[in-house]
């Protein structure tokens, strides 16, 4: 039920990088006061520099700052910010996280604690998917059991070649694919072990593997009383050892009319977990058939692609429906123009992808029409080696798909970066690539295309 509207007052930023910089972006649009929450290998950020305060919370090591829910938590009290925005990564997705904040009367924007433990569990997500008439890759009915022989006649009914993962996994960890029986029992085991380690639930499960999917998703926003819109979709299908390099909106080559339905349906199933606040579903998209994945309940690196399509500021969006407000306009409402593409622009070896860290000696970035840079990098700025290497997300917007990748790369040719290595050099290649622009490809061309080059010597 629709609860009492509490305009924010102040929101302590619970992240780094440009995620932070494009929250208090959002806050200063709404009128809300910031507290950037920061480590001390953070301290000379110029997202520190630029809020209304700034907190330490601990040292450079994630584990002791940006994922020490506690510290956050008092850290928001003690300045008196009533919400707290946890961005992407760190604690955005973690459940008693969010219900640490609902305990101490602040604000979490997010979901609820409840629909993110829900759909944070795979095996879990996928039984209300299921429930909701959202389309599934078949496979095992709940978690794979201890016993051997068990675990072989499920996954036999299942089909090979399939994928074992970790029902609390993420991120492209907790998961092998096993192409015969012959394999399985060595897969299950050391997949169980490192599910133990890394997410401290051993369950397992097992979906059919699919050999030529694209990585598709769908972006919905849903208030307090369930009434939720569909933002439509982005393609994600440009990734590297399971991590999105490039993504881009709408996707390319897509059935509307079967992605419409599939839409619909996740709205419902919004409603029936109870979530709010902004969500995405990630599909699997094959031989013209959407089959969910999971479900992320925070905002995506991605989002602004999304933005600039339907010109809706999903930021703001989250701010507004933390604070209680009613959806303010209806799927009618959305309008789908042009076609944006982004790239993340990483400090790593464009060659060996292995992190970069040290201090920006060179920074131009490009202008123009239908150009956006979100960095929270200047000229001089230190690049600590503790997290993740994104210096900042570039995204173009034009009429048309050619006309997008076209402006992206005159775009890439202005972005000048000194100091670390980056991986501009990758985006070159990949849209200068023809299978990238026909459209006709899947979640492994980057890798083979990779190989190529490497093969070709380039």
């Amino acid at each position: 039920m629709m609860g009492t509207v509490r305009k924010l007052q102040k929101v302590l930023i619970a992240n780094r990088g440009e995620i932070a910089l494009r929250i208090q972006r959002a806050c200063r649009g709404l009128g809300i006061r910031t507290v950037q929450a920061y480590s001390e290998a953070d301290a000379s950020a110029s997202y520190v520099a630029l809020a209304d305060e700034a907190v330490c919370i601990g040292a450079p090591h994630s584990s002791k700052s940006y994922l020490n829910s506690g510290m956050i938590v008092m850290a928001a009290k003690a300045t008196g910010a009533d919400a707290i925005h946890p961005g992407y990564g760190f604690l955005s997705e973690n459940a008693d996280f969010a219900e640490l904040a609902e305990q101490n009367g602040v604000v979490f924007v997010g979901a609820p604690s409840s629909a993110i433990r829900i759909m944070g569990d795979k095996i879990s997500a996928k039984r209300a998917m299921l429930e909701a008439g959202v389309p599934c890759i078949p496979g095992s009915p709940g978690a794979l059991p201890d016993d051997v022989t068990e675990c072989a006649a499920i996954c036999e009914k299942v089909g090979y070649p399939l994928i074992v993962k970790a029902s609390g996994g993420g991120g492209g960890r907790g998961m092998r694919v096993v192409h015969s029986p012959d394999g399985l029992a060595v897969a299950v085991s050391t997949t169980r072990e490192e599910a133990r380690k890394a997410f401290s639930n051993p369950e397992l499960y097992a979906e059919r593997f699919l050999t030529e999917p694209r990585h598709v998703e769908i972006q919905v926003i849903v208030d307090r009383e369930g009434n939720g819109v569909w933002l439509g979709e982005r393609d994600c299908s440009m990734q590297r050892r399971h991590q999105k390099v490039l993504e881009e909106a709408p996707a390319p080559n897509i059935d509307r009319v079967h992605l419409a339905e599939v839409a619909q349906r996740c709205l419902e199933a919004c409603k029936a977990i109870g979530y709010q606040g902004v969500g995405t579903f990630e599909f699997l998209y094959e031989r013209g058939q959407l089959f969910f994945i999971e479900m992320n309940t925070r905002l995506q690196v991605e989002h602004p692609v999304t933005e600039a399509i339907t010109d809706i500021d999903i930021v703001m969006a989250q701010l507004r429906i933390a604070a209680g407000e009613k959806l303010w306009f209806a799927q009618e409402d959305v309008i789908f123009l042009g076609h944006a593409i982004e790239c993340r622009i990483n400090a790593e070896d464009p060659d060996t992808y292995s992190p970069a860290s040290g201090s920006v000696t060179e920074w131009s970035v490009p202008a123009g029409l239908g150009i956006r840079l979100d960095s929270h990098v200047l000229l001089g700025s230190k690049i600590p080696p503790f997290y993740d290497s994104m210096l900042g997300k570039l995204i173009v917007y034009a009429r048309t798909r050619e006309l997008a990748i076209d402006r992206m790369r005159a775009a890439l040719g202005e972005l000048r970066i000194g100091g670390v290595k980056t991986n501009i050099p990758l985006h070159h290649r990949i849209l200068a690539d023809e299978g990238f622009r026909s459209g006709r490809f899947d979640i492994h061309h980057l890798e083979k295309m990779n190989s190529t080059d490497h093969s070709a010597g380039k």
